[in-house]
């Protein structure tokens, strides 16, 4: 079993992706035996109707076979009646999860409205996936600069949450541990490595965090699959870590049953 926890389905506004498209997604990750894929949509980026989003991804992610799709619904804390996307996402579509865009829709780790957003997650039981970047800034159309989060004021927030299940996806390598070393000591937070490039880069992950706090995240389309699986062969995981970050750890963040 491989679960990708990092995929993305629907048009990307900057350039076209070959296997944006559901169909050409599932046969593209059924073709590198992928057999789960936590996936969120590009269009909770930029929309305004998230309702509608998520209520497509949910839709998607049902009509699809070959390849499990777990859907993961967009929330924007700064907009009206944000709770009752929450409530839909858990209820209506059964998600397990929301994932969450701190920079592109406008607001830091700091407002308030991000620690209730938290809050309301746990009491649902739903996994929250916090998205650091979506693509380098030196590759970003220019008209469009989306910043990094700052994951500084983080660990704070987790300590406050009990019961918080907490990931956070294409966080740049943190060289000296600074920022991820807390969070991975709360035991509440799990790392993915789509955006840890170089040689050491998932090595230096494994060994800042732990091999329990890793998990698969291609970030496919918007990056190429095989990449994050280069990663995997060039770091000489032994065989238990190797499956731990394929499949055991999203097992235990995310276990069949949700």
């Amino acid at each position: 079993m491989s679960v990708d926890t990092n995929i993305s389905v629907g048009h990307w506004p900057f350039r076209h992706l070959p296997a944006a498209e559901p169909a050409a997604l599932v046969k593209a990750l059924a073709k590198y035996g992928v057999t789960e894929a936590w996936v969120g949509s590009f269009e909770g980026l930029l929309h305004k109707d998230l309702a509608g989003v998520n209520a497509r991804l949910a839709d998607i992610c049902r009509g699809q076979t070959g390849v499990r799709l777990v859907p993961f619904g967009s929330v924007n804390p700064r907009w009206p009646d944000w709770h009752d996307d929450v409530r839909r996402c858990a209820e209506e579509h059964r998600m397990p999860g929301i994932r969450v865009h701190p920079n592109y829709h406008g607001y830091k780790l700091t407002d308030p409205l991000f620690a209730k957003l938290l809050s309301l997650a746990t009491e649902r039981k739903m996994v929250v996936q916090l998205v650091v970047q979506m693509e380098d800034v030196r590759t970003q159309h220019p008209l469009i600069i989306v910043p990094p989060v700052d994951l500084k004021p983080l660990a704070g927030f987790v300590t406050k949450t009990p019961g918080l299940r907490l990931q956070i996806l294409n966080a740049p390598i943190d060289v000296a541990g600074e920022l991820i070393v807390p969070l991975a000591r709360s035991g509440q937070v799990y790392f993915d490595f789509a955006m840890h490039e170089g040689v050491r880069g998932l090595g230096r992950l494994r060994d800042q965090v732990g091999p329990e706090r890793a998990l698969f995240g291609s970030h496919f389309p918007l990056f190429h699959w095989q990449a994050a699986a280069l990663k995997i062969r060039e770091t000489g995981l032994s065989d238990a870590d190797a499956r731990a970050i394929m499949s055991t750890n999203a097992r235990a963040l995310l276990p069949l049953s949700s």
